[in-house]
């Protein structure tokens, strides 16, 4: 599949229906275009789970149907390649789905050498780890988390996904 490619009319649709008014869900579907540019998956065929962590950050990327190994195979390939560019500094592709001024995003750029990003497979999809001693770091995380919890309306959640 392209790493760039537009956002299915369908797609727009359900984030427009989520709710929060007219100009949250114009912010929700833009955002939803943003990322179908950058990530390699299916929105709607997966969900994105991030959750606090006293040290940082956990985020994981489930394919909503366990049997959809295409979809599963696109997530583990697109988290592994953002493990490596966040470990290095490189946070361009959220700036690209959710904007320059991103919540946590400064920080995260500035103090990228003290979070130790590690990617690991889950059966049904992948997670990354984010873990540093810098109480500010892990402020930065967890605002950086709400905010994508935030901007993907009903395909993320805060919290560990079930199971």
């Amino acid at each position: 599949m392209n790493r760039r490619h537009a956002a299915p009319a369908a797609l727009v649709l359900a984030l427009a229906a989520c709710g929060g008014g007219p100009d949250r869900d114009a912010e929700v579907a833009e955002v939803a275009e943003r990322g179908a540019e950058v990530m390699p998956f299916e929105l709607e065929a997966t969900t994105h789970h991030f959750a606090a962590l006293p040290a940082g950050l956990e985020q994981t990327v489930v394919v909503d149907d366990p049997g959809d190994t295409g979809q599963l195979a696109l997530v583990r390939d697109h988290l592994r390649y953002e493990a490596d560019r966040f470990a290095a500094g490189d946070f361009g592709d959220p700036a690209a789905i959710h904007g320059d001024h991103m919540p946590g995003l400064a920080a995260l750029e500035a103090g990228y050498q003290a979070v130790d990003v590690a990617y690991a497979e889950v059966p049904d999809g992948a997670r990354l780890t984010y873990l540093t001693d810098d109480p500010a770091l892990v402020a930065a995380l967890h605002d950086w988390g709400d905010a994508q919890v935030r901007d993907h309306g009903v395909h993320a959640e805060a919290g560990r996904p079930p199971g």
